[in-house]
């Protein structure tokens, strides 16, 4: 396991249950085996659909940050008690930061809610199925493997 891969999205799959990694992953699978046998441009379709899907972190940020939000507007005009809130959440969202676990993980992992790599694998799959890496290789300049890989 590289470094990168130890970090956040590594220690999300690793505070995941096995189960829940195994059907996150079997669902990437479906799709996969699904659109071997489709065309470029349906291939195309799915892949619109997977740039598009938001994944744990961003999920997590989002709602942490309406949250934390909230809980000063509510602080500020409702009640004090309100602070707290955020003084929570903001917590929580360290905790995350720090050990890639956080008490919402566990209700977003088990709604099928991915993080990028698992995303990216499922996308960069579909994009080997549709051909777009057929013309590269170990011989290929660098700026021609990143204008495919960009694609």
């Amino acid at each position: 396991m590289d470094e990168q891969e130890n970090n956040i999205e590594g220690r999300v799959r690793e505070n995941t249950s096995e189960k829940r990694n195994k059907e996150i992953d079997e669902v990437a699978l479906k799709y996969i085996r699904l659109y071997s046998n489709l065309t470029a441009s349906q291939i195309e379709e799915r892949l619109f659909e997977l740039k598009g899907e938001w994944d744990v972190e961003r999920i997590l940020e989002v709602n942490a940050s309406t949250l934390m939000l909230s809980g000063i507007l509510m602080g500020r005009f409702v009640n004090n008690k309100w602070f707290a809130l955020s003084g929570i959440v903001a917590g929580f969202l360290l905790q995350h930061g720090l050990q890639g676990w956080c008490p919402p993980l566990p209700v977003l992992r088990t709604m099928g809610i991915r993080t990028r790599r698992e995303i990216d694998e499922e996308l960069y799959a579909l994009k080997v199925l549709r051909g777009d890496f057929d013309n590269i290789s170990s011989n290929s300049f660098p700026e021609q493997i990143l204008k495919t890989l960009r694609r």
